[in-house]
């Protein structure tokens, strides 16, 4: 009976190394939540950054896009204040209406040193078609049902 309780302990003491090996302490399952804990918070600053980076690059994009539209806005409110004057109305009416103040005398000047046009009478006009003629409607439908236009069969 020694020698079936020494091999039955011997089983038992190998089945308990066994699951001694196999079991997991408390401080191992910390550690391993901490890593992962770890790992996680670590791709999310990661995440964070790279967003961040981006962030900032489309609001230097703005800040230059705005920059670039109150300049506009700044000229064209200088361009509108121009317009309302008296100064702008009066180049527009002596440049552009040709109109005249009292006392002045308005020129327009006419082409030096052309040649007078043909007269009408002498010119010859070409009648010319700007279109294709369009076919008829038997030749459509010739060209429909035999696949070839109709001075191609005979």
């Amino acid at each position: 009976m020694t020698e079936v309780g020494l091999g039955s302990g011997s089983d038992t003491g190998v089945a308990r190394r066994f699951d001694a090996r196999r079991r997991l302490t408390s401080v191992q399952v910390i550690l391993a939540v901490a890593l992962t804990l770890g790992l996680v918070l670590a791709l999310n600053f990661s995440g964070r950054i790279t967003l961040d980076r981006d962030l900032g690059r489309i609001h230097t994009e703005f800040g230059r896009e705005i920059d670039s539209l109150l300049a506009e806005q700044k000229s064209l409110l200088a361009e509108l204040e121009y317009v309302k004057s008296d100064a702008y109305v009066e180049y527009w009416a002596r440049d552009e209406g040709k109109m005249i103040k009292e006392g002045e005398v308005l020129i327009l000047p006419q082409g030096v040193g052309v040649q007078d046009a043909l007269p009408a009478a002498t010119r010859q006009l070409v009648a010319f078609e700007t279109t294709r003629p369009e076919p008829e409607n038997w030749q459509l439908w010739w060209a429909l049902f035999f696949d070839a236009p109709p001075s191609a069969l005979e």
